[in-house]
């Protein structure tokens, strides 16, 4: 007997390596569906760049399983009630779903188990969030790897599932108005400004930069100016891509950079999945004590600080939706250490803006930079001025999103004088980086 089944996508927008639709596939009849879950929709953090990178994605995903015989349907509201509302309209006997480590996503799938098998639904969980699932390797305590270095040695041992086709055939079934209509809804006015959304897109560009940059990755990963990181975050934190498929094709190459960054994803996760409160709770306690500066806070929202790194990196969050990860670290230790200031602002407005906002690697790398969460090295500085005349030399990154200063030297735009900002009409230090990081140390490293 067939089994008529609910595969219920949520960070995992695609129909290539996805075990929850492929095991499904195989036991029987498949209605796949996607619930707009209202904690979410209505969250202050959702911006419109990445709503519009989902509404992107889900079409895209709605094209691919059009092409195996089936339709992606959309529900919108409470995300168990609806889950359960269409299995009885589908008279489905199975829930498939990718589990997933945050703490909404935790809560959620355990008050859908408890609905489901009040009326005799049975949830089964996949993997397909991570290369390698939270829990399945683990220090000699048996709690979470709390540093990378030895995670990322277990990680590369671990023997890894093996990658999964696209279905051959799922049962017909059409798209309701219903569906429709929810997506209408959804479109924002605003379009991103870069990147488009959708496992075609995240495909064709895992394809090309592997293709002609993986193998300068070492070299150029922090080199601003070019611009020749991989950018595919944001498909792999909605699941466009499988981060399993991407880990495999990058694994074996001669330089194992790129895949250790691929591995940061799983470490925080597995983090987050023994700690989901990690996502708005300290994950070790420092005792500092944030400051609270409504002006300066705003100066570093809107790329205003003085510090052209930083205002460059800003500016680019804002317009579009990304930042390159070496910024990401020189504005967080910025807001955290110069301005002391506490990181869950920070988080909070990378989660506004960012395509790729990602609960686990943004949440835990802010708490890595601000020095409450996974670094040896608590106190770490990055000195913005350093870090521009290092990793931005001539200038030109800072000129891409700074148009004040492109009539400057190479030279002179990493340290202007005041007489100079005042002439480009460019802001002076909102702080002195020399006397505030003297006072943190004081503070807290002495």
């Amino acid at each position: 007997m067939t089994e008529r089944s609910i595969v219920v996508f949520t960070r995992d927008l695609r129909v290539v390596d996805n075990p929850a639709l492929y095991l499904a596939a195989e036991q029987g009849e498949v209605f796949p569906l996607f619930v707009f879950d209202q904690k979410i929709v209505t969250a202050s953090d959702l911006g419109n760049k990445r709503l519009t990178f989902l509404l992107e994605s889900l079409e895209d995903l709605h094209s691919g399983l059009q092409k195996i015989g089936s339709s992606l349907f959309l529900r919108a509201g409470n995300w168990t009630e609806e889950i359960i509302n269409f299995c009885k309209e589908k008279e489905a006997q199975t829930i498939h779903l990718a589990i997933d480590h945050s703490n909404l996503s935790q809560k959620r799938l355990e008050d859908l188990q408890k609905k489901a098998q009040q009326i005799g639904i049975q949830v089964k969980g996949h993997q397909g969030i991570a290369v390698v699932e939270p829990g399945t390797i683990t220090p000699a305590s048996g709690e979470e790897y709390k540093m990378f270095s030895p995670y990322y040695q277990k990680w590369k041992e671990a023997t890894w599932r093996d990658l999964l086709p696209v279905p051959k055939n799922l049962s017909s079934s059409e798209r309701d108005q219903k569906s429709l209509e929810i997506f209408h809804n959804f479109r924002p006015e605003e379009n991103h400004i870069r990147m488009k959304g959708g496992e075609r897109a995240g495909q064709a560009n895992m394809k090309s930069w592997m293709g002609e940059d993986l193998k300068n990755y070492a070299f150029l990963r922090n080199d601003l100016a070019s611009d020749r990181t991989s950018r595919l975050s944001p498909y792999l934190h909605f699941g466009c891509l499988s981060p399993l498929e991407v880990a495999v094709l990058s694994r074996d190459h001669t330089d194992d950079s790129f895949v250790r960054q691929v591995c940061w994803r799983d470490f925080y996760l597995q983090v987050l999945s023994s700690h989901p409160e990690a996502s708005v709770a300290d994950y070790r306690t420092r005792d500092f004590k944030w400051r609270s500066d409504v002006a300066q806070y705003e100066a570093w929202k809107e790329g205003k600080t003085g510090y052209p790194i930083v205002d460059a990196a800003m500016r680019q969050l804002l317009h579009e939706g990304f930042m390159h990860n070496r910024t990401r670290m020189v504005v967080a230790s910025f807001l955290t250490k110069d301005l002391h200031m506490d990181w869950r602002l920070g988080a909070k407005h990378f989660m506004e803006h960012l395509l790729d906002g990602d609960v686990a690697s943004n949440q835990l790398n802010w708490q890595w930079v601000a020095g409450t969460g996974t670094d040896y090295n608590p106190h770490r500085v990055f000195n913005p001025t350093r870090q521009s005349e290092r990793f931005d030399k001539t200038g030109e990154y800072i000129k891409r999103w700074v148009p004040e200063l492109r009539q400057c030297s190479g030279k002179e735009i990493h340290d202007l004088g005041p007489l100079l900002r005042e002439e480009l009409g460019y802001p002076q230090p909102i702080v002195d980086h020399g006397e505030a990081i003297k006072k943190y140390k004081q503070d807290y490293a002495s």
